[in-house]
């Protein structure tokens, strides 16, 4: 089958150090991937954002990645991309003229609105995955929402319109319902996790007091870092690994780490919290692998890969009971969820696995067979083809139904 993957601010090739470079580009790359050891013809359309990237590059991996001149050709922060969507969508009309794939899987609500745009003049169906809800967003960020406007409005069009829309996590369903999508066509596929890379055995980073937790993400406020670090007080013998570049328009002023940084230093923990900034995807299992327990408190999560790769490396997971976290981690078997970034509530999950190796080495072989046995990328390309064939069956024939 000829899919084509449209990823317009997330490119699978980006440095995951980079600004705004995260799950989405972890994702598309990897399900790519996935899909092409299955014998499929997958190509991935991303905004050209380096004036030295070739218009095409074909990857070890075994799908080619097409970079799109829509814009300058430099980052932008995703929300500045919307006003060059028709120069996306124009190019993707005239690609797929000549050479229409059999399926169209946007990601991200930008790409959906420009795959719709093009798909729909070929009659090439087209499935959809948010990967965030901007309802969700600016629910929980409120004025610190930087996302256009028209968002909202946007993500119900292009959810009506679209052949299947795939949610990264059960939330995500309930949210996609309430917005008047028939239940009938969604379904749940989560993102995986890397079995190869995230491993319990391999080096490891040493650390320096008796105890360590560890967490990882972009640094923004809605990660609920500063939560975590209010909580260090009361796990004495502990320090604080934060891993995470900020992004956006946080990227020239550093105003988050500041912001940290100070909250350690009222709550006199300065000496045990370390802020290491962005590292490479090499260097996260050596990281994980150092910790008692990863702890995950955003606001909100779509899709939950720290927890994955924590669970996958042999580690128990601390985290808010939000989004695919509800999913993901299963409390009282892998790790424990708390009901909010509460300090306290964090401090009193993590105490117990700190003072009882018992109870994290059991939590932790949980977690690693939870990862192996739901979690695969080849699982998710499975289930994500039988979301494209229930999106459009006409199209994809019985192609997802050999998958199981």
């Amino acid at each position: 089958m000829k899919i084509a993957m449209v990823s317009e601010h997330a490119s699978p090739l980006a440095d995951l150090g980079g600004a705004e470079a995260g799950g989405q580009n972890v994702h598309v790359a990897e399900l790519s991937a996935a899909l092409a050891r299955r014998g499929h013809d997958v190509t991935v359309y991303t905004r050209r954002d380096d004036p030295r990237a070739q218009p095409e590059v074909f990857t070890g991996a075994g799908y080619r990645v097409v970079h799109v001149q829509a814009g300058p050709p430099h980052p932008l922060p995703k929300d500045r991309i919307l006003p060059f969507l028709g120069q996306f969508g124009g190019y993707l009309q005239r690609e797929w003229a000549d050479d229409a794939p059999h399926l169209v899987h946007a990601h991200f609500w930008m790409s959906g609105l420009a795959s719709e745009l093009a798909a729909r003049t070929h009659g090439i169906p087209v499935v959809q995955t948010f990967h965030a809800l901007g309802i969700v967003q600016h629910r929980h960020e409120g004025l610190a929402d930087t996302s256009p406007r028209s968002r909202i409005r946007f993500e119900r069009l292009i959810a009506a319109r679209a052949a299947h829309v795939v949610a990264t996590c059960s939330d995500e369903l309930v949210e996609l319902t309430r917005m008047g999508v028939p239940r009938y066509r969604i379904s749940v596929v989560p993102s995986g996790v890397d079995l190869s890379r995230f491993t319990p055995n391999g080096p490891f980073d040493h650390r320096t007091l008796p105890h360590r937790i560890v967490s990882v993400g972009q640094l923004v406020r809605r990660k609920g870092f500063d939560a975590v670090i209010r909580a260090l007080p009361e796990l004495p013998d502990t320090e604080l690994v934060i891993v995470g570049g900020s992004v956006g328009d946080d990227v020239d002023d550093q105003s988050e780490l500041r912001r940290l940084r100070r909250i350690a230093m009222e709550h006199g923990v300065h000496e045990r919290v370390r802020l290491l900034g962005r590292l490479s995807r090499g260097s996260l299992p050596w990281l994980l692998r150092s910790a008692d327990a990863v702890v995950c408190t955003p606001w909100y999560e779509p899709f939950g890969m720290v927890a994955l790769e924590a669970m996958a490396c042999g580690k128990p997971v601390v985290s808010t009971a939000v989004g695919s976290m509800l999913d993901t981690v299963v409390d009282g078997v892998t790790g424990r969820l708390v009901p909010r970034p509460d300090p306290s509530a964090i401090a009193r999950a993590v105490r117990p696995l700190l003072e009882d190796t018992t109870l994290r080495d059991t939590w932790g072989a949980a977690g690693y067979r939870r990862a192996h046995d739901n979690f695969s990328w080849d699982r998710v390309a499975e289930d994500t083809l039988i979301a494209y064939h229930r999106g459009a069956p006409a199209r994809t024939g019985n192609v997802a139904l050999r998958a199981r």
